[in-house]
């Protein structure tokens, strides 16, 4: 992984990120890596589906994903400070994000702790981002996104470009990285810019 520009103050900055049971944990993996790097409060939420892929994918436990976190909140936990409007975030980023997870939010079915904060997040008109990991799309996945797409929240799905010639599979995580980092304003380096 490349090192992170770190020039910006961004202490700050609260932001919650979610890692839902899907492939491709390791996005969330960096994620944290990079928003940690930049001195942001992370609230981090592991569903146990997570867990379970991050030991499969990357031999990486639990125990590892959290140290990369300023707060740790079991998914349990519904009277977590995160499940309140009046706790001030920047917003939320789910990386990677199941379809159960993106169904549970399109649908303000608010049973775990991801699914309220990220409902909190849309209801006080904070940034909510998505990076749905799943192919092929039925019609059901594609109407579930555009659902939430309509209530305020901003789907990032992990495609990846080719202009800045990335070189490695850690390239290709860090353009994807580095989009949902743009949306929140937080500057970085992580790949080259079309210019």
């Amino acid at each position: 992984m490349k090192p992170v520009n770190d020039s910006e103050n961004n202490s700050m900055k609260r932001i919650i990120v979610g890692i839902s049971g899907a492939s491709g944990v390791i996005y969330g993996i960096r994620m944290l890596e990079v928003l940690r790097s930049k001195g942001i409060e992370v609230h981090l939420i592991v569903t146990e589906a997570a867990k379970k892929i991050a030991g499969y994918e990357h031999d990486i436990n639990y125990e590892k994903i959290k140290s990369l976190a300023k707060f740790c909140h079991s998914n349990d936990d519904i009277a977590a400070p995160i499940a309140s409007g009046s706790f001030i975030t920047e917003g939320m980023i789910i990386v990677p994000c199941s379809i159960k997870t993106l169904s549970g939010i399109a649908n303000s079915y608010s049973d775990n702790l991801m699914i309220r904060a990220a409902d909190v997040c849309l209801k006080e008109r904070r940034k909510l981002i998505l990076m749905v990991r799943e192919t092929p799309l039925h019609l059901g996945h594609i109407e579930l996104m555009a659902k939430v797409t309509r209530i305020g929240g901003i789907i990032v799905p992990p495609v990846p470009s080719f202009y800045h010639k990335p070189k490695s599979i850690d390239d290709i995580i860090d353009q994807t990285i580095g989009k949902i980092l743009d949306l929140f304003g937080i500057d970085h380096n992580l790949f080259k810019r079309w210019e």
